[in-house]
């Protein structure tokens, strides 16, 4: 069991700023150095969030585990949901913390706090290489409409999940 813990628009700055100990008294939590190394992405949500304030609870979270506080990956969206009522998650686990199911709990918050916002379809976009993201994606019930070219990560496999009107469990 995880929870999902929103970073607004400073946490994220002090992120970015390779401030670990200033993001964590500002979020109330304490940031693992790997966070530091993910400066990029905390610079494009402050980024994202300073043009659309609409989009703060969506773009970025700490997932924290419940058990024993601490943090092992960060989840969110790609954006606030467009006109058709989609979004895109993503979702890391640091590398120590691999293997032991905590992608699946992240993808299921995810998709509960998308049911309980009316989002009509979620997407993932994963490398056809990455084995343990398809696994998570197929056990919620993501489908493949196709393929998309990234920039930076080369062919990725896009699914897609209509969001249903009640909670959904794993």
């Amino acid at each position: 069991m995880v929870r999902l813990v929103v970073l607004d628009r400073p946490v994220l700055l002090d992120l970015a700023a390779g401030d670990l100990a200033a993001a964590g008294r500002a979020a109330g939590i304490e940031f693992p150095p790997f966070f530091a190394g993910e400066d990029w992405l905390w610079r494009l949500h402050a980024e994202r969030m300073l043009l659309h304030p609409e989009s703060v609870g969506w773009l970025a979270r700490a997932v924290v585990e419940r058990s024993t506080g601490v943090v092992v990956g960060h989840a969110g969206f790609h954006f606030h949901p467009d006109a058709d009522g989609s979004v895109e998650i993503g979702y890391t686990v640091l590398p120590g913390e691999r293997g032991r199911g905590l992608a699946k709990e992240i993808v299921g918050e995810l998709l509960a706090f998308a049911v309980a916002e009316g989002v009509l379809t979620v997407r993932a976009s994963v490398s056809p290489g990455n084995a343990a993201s398809l696994a998570v994606i197929h056990h919620w019930g993501f489908e493949q409409p196709g393929e998309e070219w990234d920039e930076e990560d080369g062919i990725e496999l896009v699914f897609e999940r209509p969001v249903p009107t009640r909670p959904v469990r794993g």
